[in-house]
Parts: structure tokens; C-alpha cells; sequence
């Protein structure tokens, strides 16, 4: 069966069971519901052609991170601002793995523990990178917080994007590993990690950060301190262009995407997903519709947590003029400035289609004649604005 949005709003995210999540969550789902409906706002279009005059109600999309139908365009934006950061190196990909013992003690303290899993992650690789013995210089990081396994249980992991040459002194550092075979060794990227983290988590303790019985704690740090952390380094992009690719994947992903439903029925949802224990094998799971939403729930990141972040010599505090001098330095063209293209210009750009044309006549360019704002019980009058939203699929 199709599964549409609007499937998905009346039977997933307008659920009963939504009511017995918290507060924040709820406001969450909420979006969600209403995304591409009239409650959430609307702008009308209207042909400027005299004999045509055809009108179109275009709903608002809701922009929340954890929807399904949001952020295709963000994530493209995102990703051009991002190539003007890649320099001629090898780029790594390296994945932090927390051990599932500790899963219970980050679902009650979400926001510090998933701070200190970025910054346990940053630190192990800053700290190698830095270490004469593989490279000596500041290298550049892009992490990116998931915490959903395929079958949407928890599985917090940070992933790691990183440039196998840095920075020492203002001067650029090449890659030591000309075969670009691997990073750092497995071993070192363990024990930092492990180290780290589980130092700063007494801490976080001592603080009072982490409320638990101290018995249940220390319990706790004894199971993961036998443990063997788990830091995957997988094989090293082929090049920038690689790199572009992965981050248009991974970076807004969330976690579950509409195409991966399967069917939705009044107590049940099937969806497809990949078993990594068994040999990356595609599969089918149907979970009843209070089990799904469970799950997605433990997915909505705490309000305001930022997921992707960034470490080395790309951290924000000053990057455009360091990366440029530095680009001058190696005898490079300084990086294209950001441009934000409009959504009119993208879709005419990927798909071949004019949205600003009317869809009746086809001669005509719908103007924007007002926007409604159902909140604010407004109404703004903007007469001969260009269409510049893509949607042409609904009417009140």
C-alpha cells in the first residue's frame, strides 16, 4: 500500500497513546499532526492571467527535525554551505558505539549524556591527531548524533567525518598514510574513548548531574568497564564528493522515513528494515501502533539539543577566515560564499518543474496574494508576490 502523509497523521501521529508521553513530546507529535494542514497555516496563490484566475491553497510544512515529510530542502542547503569546508585530503568515517548497559541511564539524563558522548568522541580523535606518531596537527571533525538502531531501538552512536591531514601552526599538515588504509589504530580510538567517557561520567555523578543509587551506579560502571568499547572506523571515503554524498544520507536523517513503511493498519504498522547482525539482510517488522510510537518517541532529542556539531579545525568560533587563509596558503581558490536558493529555483534545477507556473492554464504565474496564519488569527496581505512553494498537491 502508499503510505501519504496524511495516513500517517491520522493513524500514527494522532494516536491515544501520544497522551501519555511528556509534555514536550506531545508538542512534538503535535507538529507532526499538523504538518501540511490548514493548522498550522497557509499561503493562498492566485493565476495573475485575467481569463484563468485559478487559485491554490498551499499548506505550511511544520520544519520539525523529527518529521518525516520535512526537511529534504534543509538537508540540501545544508550539505552545498558544507562543501565549501572540504580541503584536498583523505576524509575518514568513524563511529562511536556506547555500550547498550548504559541505555537505561541515558534515557533519564539524555542531554548530558549525549554532551558527553560528543565530546568523549571529539576528544579521542583531537587527542590522536595531535599525537606526533600519526599526524601532529589539529584535524578537522564532523560529528553526527543518531540513536536509533534500524528496528528503531535504542542505540545512541555518534558518526564521525575526518580529515586525514590538519592544521599545526596556521600551516597545513598532509596525511601520513599515503594508502589511507586506516586512521588511528582501533585499540587507541577504544581506550581514549572508554577512558574518557567513563572519568567524566563520575564526575557528572559526583556533580549530581546523574541521580541513581550509588549500588545500581557502581554496578553499572563495573559491567561497561569489562566491556570492550566498540569504535568502528570504516573505509575511507574516495573523495570529496563521497563525503557530500554520506552527509546528504546521514545528517538529517531520522529515525524512520515514510518510503521504509510498509502498511499501516488500525492496530498495526509494518516496516522494512536492515538486520546488521545477519549479513546487513533486508527484513519486515510489525510492531502494534502503541510499541511503534514508544519506540519514535525515544528517538525526539531533548528541545533545543543541537546533533551535528563540529570539532578541530572546523569549529565555528572564526572558520570562514581560518579556512580561507588557509586555503591561500595551499595555493587554493578562497571557498564560493553561501547562497541560499530558493525553493522555486531548486525545483526547477532537480525536477524540471516551474512551481510558479500555473498548474490549470499553464501560461499563468501564481502570485502570492495572502498568507493566513491560523495562531495568530491574521491575515497578511501580500498581492503580487511570486509562488515560490512547491506543493501543488492540496486544497482545502
Amino acid at each position: 500500500m502508499c503510505v501519504t502523509p496524511a495516513l500517517l497523521q491520522q493513524t500514527i501521529f494522532a494516536h491515544p497513546h501520544i497522551q501519555s508521553f511528556n509534555a514536550y513530546s506531545r508538542a512534538v507529535f503535535t507538529k507532526l499532526r499538523q504538518c501540511h494542514t490548514a493548522q498550522i497555516g497557509m499561503h493562498r496563490f492566485q493565476c495573475d492571467q485575467g481569463e484563468c484566475r485559478h487559485t491554490h491553497w498551499q499548506y505550511h510544512s511544520c520544519g520539525n527535525r523529527h518529521c518525516p515529510n520535512c526537511g529534504s530542502w534543509k538537508k540540501e542547503e545544508w550539505v552545498e554551505f558544507k562543501m565549501a569546508d572540504l580541503l584536498p585530503t583523505g576524509y575518514y568515517h568513524v563511529v562511536f558505539t556506547l555500550p547498550h548497559e548504559l541505555n537505561a541511564l541515558i534515557m533519564g539524563h539524555r542531554r548530558c549524556m549525549f554532551k558527553l558522548l560528543f565530546q568523549a568522541s571529539s576528544h579521542t580523535l583531537l587527542t590522536l591527531g595531535k599525537d606526533k606518531k600519526h599526524l601532529g596537527a589539529e584535524i578537522g571533525i564532523t560529528s553526527i548524533l543518531h540513536t536509533w538502531g534500524q528496528d528503531l531501538s535504542f542505540h545512541p552512536h555518534i558518526h564521525c567525518i575526518v580529515s586525514a591531514g590538519g592544521i599545526s601552526h596556521g600551516s597545513w599538515v598532509a596525511e601520513k598514510r599515503k594508502n589511507r588504509k586506516f586512521l588511528f589504530p582501533k585499540a587507541m580510538l577504544q581506550d581514549i574513548f572508554k577512558g574518557f567517557f567513563m572519568e567524566h561520567l563520575r564526575k557528572l555523578y559526583k556533580m549530581n548531574a546523574i541521580t541513581m543509587e550509588q549500588a545500581a551506579f557502581e554496578n553499572v560502571l563495573k559491567t561497561i568497564g569489562y566491556k570492550k568499547w566498540n569504535v568502528y572506523a570504516k573505509a575511507p571515503f574516495g573523495g570529496p564528493q563521497q563525503v557530500v554524498e554520506y552527509l546528504g544520507r546521514y545528517t538529517h536523517k531520522i529515525a524512520i522515513t515514510r518510503h521504509r513503511i510498509l502498511e499501516i493498519t488500525e492496530k498495526a504498522i509494518t516496516f522494512r528494515y536492515k538486520d546488521y547482525s545477519d549479513d546487513n539482510k533486508t527484513k519486515e517488522m510489525t510492531l502494534s501502533l502503541q510499541e511503534f510510537l514508544r519506540r519514535f518517541e525515544q528517538h525526539i532529542l531533548p528541545k533545543g539539543f543541537v546533533k551535528i556539531r563540529s570539532y578541530g579545525f572546523l569549529k565555528n568560533h572564526n572558520k570562514h577566515a581560518r579556512l580561507n587563509a588557509l586555503r591561500q596558503k595551499m595555493k587554493l581558490p578562497p571557498a564560493p560564499p553561501k547562497v541560499r536558493i530558493p525553493v522555486q529555483q531548486r525545483m526547477l534545477e532537480k525536477y524540471r518543474i516551474d512551481i510558479s507556473r500555473c498548474p490549470k492554464c499553464e501560461k499563468g504565474t501564481m502570485l502570492l496574494m495572502e498568507t493566513v496564519h491560523p495562531y495568530y488569527d491574521s491575515r497578511i496581505k501580500k498581492s503580487g508576490s511570486v509562488m515560490v512553494s512547491g506543493d501543488q498537491n492540496h486544497s482545502p
